[in-house]
């Protein structure tokens, strides 16, 4: 093997310009051990070394059980009186509001409350505000009137910093069900339940929104069921509690593991509407899988709230109609559509600023005149994506600008943005760990941003490498299997601090290659020995990668990226999800 300054298999710099990272010796040595101890595959061991998964818990988590994982409620502070006020409002028929936030987590989180009292024979009034003329959160015109309308208001991904709003709020109880970070005091609620609470342990902190309202309706079914009441079925309802988890970047650990491993099986059964609608509007052949919560339902869901009527989601999401759901579903559909080309656009641009200002900053960051709100968190995702740095791309509007960041592992982004705002460098700002939005005025935007660099620099933001591509281990194309992949999976799912493996395929012979759809490779590799592998590469032409391999000329190259099932016309064929791709032998 080539020395590890010259990069993993010797590449330094590949197609996409990354140097290849391999698997340290000391990770190599207890993946061997624990391939010893256990009888276990050894692709399965690196990943099991990597989530430092012992040989005795090793079974355990390949088989996590939600009843072993799931925490007491009752460990979050004003649970009794959130679930208790649920209760009392069920019973007495009273009025009941649910305000959500627009995207995917307020949006299921809206959807499981609705739910659930669909099932207890009550319904809610739902409101999403439009993120361009409410922006986020509770407002106080919103809240006012639903006061005077409704007895209880639960706020859902929202509200933990909205003083002024749940102040407006008179006459009516209001509940905060919500993950954001807070502040050191809290609004006068009658209950704010949330992991990120300042007085909280922070031991629940990386629950998304939609976890924290199922722990409130787990809770309230308890104490449903000590009155000898029957309550709703929440096992049927963690679809949704799977979808925000996995939209929402929460971290694949612990709890959030076993959630969304659940959920995943609930959402094969299409018992939901608006899901099943959203699977066939996506074309969707394959079973549910984490990345199909990402990128596939997460963006249609979100879309309505981004460039369109912001309650689309939440009730597509709720509704129990399948001609209602399949109408909205291919609302939504049509909506992302639009979004993508007004993020395209967004993209170029912001990718273009970033870059003259430079990308080995701990904060990379573009803004722009009428860059449409609804995408500029999209266009941080990719700037962080490219670059391995907090990005925030911020949409200028007469004297202000709006924006979103989105943050890399180990560096909390909420926390530095609401610092910001305490010290008066933002109008407004908050979020967690891995995003946040802001409000900025435009004649102190540099100022602001190089003050949050500096404090992301304080965090380590900027020391990794931005093009690294590190690889779990090698094989050869006939050893990917169907039975190889569902081993690999069942130490899933894969996402957000808990990354799929990645496979390196060395001096590969490319059999076939062309472009498919738009800018997508279409690729079957062999070792010569008569083994074939299918490969797709999503946006392959956006860099040398697709023109490259199209035009191989018989060279042989070292391949890299995730393995995945490829369900077709029945048949499961396993698949290489194709990274990158190096120059191999001569």
């Amino acid at each position: 093997m080539s020395a590890p300054s010259d990069g993993y298999l010797g590449v330094a710099a590949s197609l996409t310009g990354r140097k290849w990272i391999g698997p340290s010796a000391d990770s190599l040595r207890l993946s061997e051990a624990l391939e010893q101890q256990t009888n276990l595959p050894s692709a399965l061991c690196r990943i099991l070394v990597q989530r430092a998964v012992t040989a005795e818990e090793a079974e355990r988590f390949l088989a996590p059980a939600l009843r072993d994982l799931l925490p007491d409620p009752m460990t979050l502070l004003d649970m009794e009186p959130a679930a208790k006020r649920l209760i009392e409002a069920v019973e007495r028929g009273e009025k009941i509001a649910v305000f959500a936030d627009y995207d995917v987590d307020g949006g299921s989180s809206a959807a499981l409350l609705l739910d659930w009292l669909s099932q207890l024979g009550r319904d809610a009034t739902l409101y999403v505000p439009d993120r361009i003329d409410e922006g986020y959160g509770p407002n106080e015109p919103a809240m006012s009137g639903l006061a005077a309308t409704h007895d209880l208001i639960i706020c859902v991904d929202c509200g933990t910093l909205s003083f002024d709003a749940i102040a407006a709020a008179k006459g009516a109880d209001v509940v905060i069900l919500d993950h954001h970070l807070g502040g050191e005091t809290l609004p006068e609620a009658l209950a704010v339940v949330n992991p990120n609470r300042q007085d909280e342990t922070g031991d629940l902190a990386h629950l998304c929104a939609a976890a924290v309202v199922f722990l409130v309706l787990v809770d309230a079914n308890r104490r449903l069921k000590a009155k000898g009441k029957p309550g709703p079925d929440l096992m049927s309802m963690l679809d949704l509690v799977a979808l925000a988890t996995v939209a929402d970047v929460a971290p694949l650990i612990g709890v959030n593991r076993a959630l969304v491993r659940q959920g995943l099986k609930i959402m094969a059964r299409r018992a939901r509407p608006g899901l099943a609608a959203l699977a066939d509007v996506a074309n969707l052949a394959s079973p549910p899988s984490a990345y199909t919560l990402g990128f596939v339902f997460g963006p249609r869901v979100n879309a309505g709230g981004r460039v369109g009527r912001a309650d689309l989601g939440a009730r597509c999401l709720s509704t129990r109609d399948p001609h209602e759901a399949q109408s909205l579903a291919e609302k939504l559909d049509a909506l992302n559509r639009e979004r993508r080309e007004i993020e395209n656009a967004v993209r170029d641009a912001a990718l273009t600023q970033a870059e003259k200002r430079g990308l080995d900053a701990p904060l990379v960051w573009a803004a722009g005149e009428g860059w449409h709100p609804g995408v500029v968190g999209i266009v941080a995702a990719r700037l962080k994506e490219a670059t391995n740095r907090p990005a925030v791309v911020i949409g200028l509007d007469g004297a202000e600008g709006k924006g979103s960041g989105r943050s890399v592992s180990g560096v909390d982004l909420g926390h530095v943005v609401q610092k910001l705002a305490s010290e008066g460098h933002l109008l407004k700002g908050g979020g967690h760990k891995m995003a946040a939005g802001l409000t900025v005025a435009r004649d102190h935007l540099d100022a602001a941003m190089e003050r949050l660099s500096e404090l992301l620099e304080k965090q380590g933001a900027g020391t990794g490498g931005p093009r690294d591509l590190r690889l779990d281990a090698t094989l050869m194309p006939g050893a990917a299997t169907i039975e190889l992949i569902e081993q690999i999976e069942a130490a899933g799912p894969f996402g957000q601090s808990a990354p799929a493996p990645r496979f390196a395929f060395p001096d590969a012979k490319i059999l076939h290659a062309k472009q498919v759809g738009s800018g997508h490779l279409k690729v079957s590799i062999g070792d010569g020995l008569g083994a074939r592998l299918d490969a797709i590469a999503f946006g392959a032409f956006d860099n040398d990668l697709g023109p490259t391999l199209v035009n191989h000329g018989g060279a042989r190259f070292h391949l890299a990226g995730r393995l995945e099932i490829n369900h077709w016309n029945g048949r499961q064929i396993p698949q290489l999800r194709l990274e990158d791709a190096a120059r191999g032998s001569e």
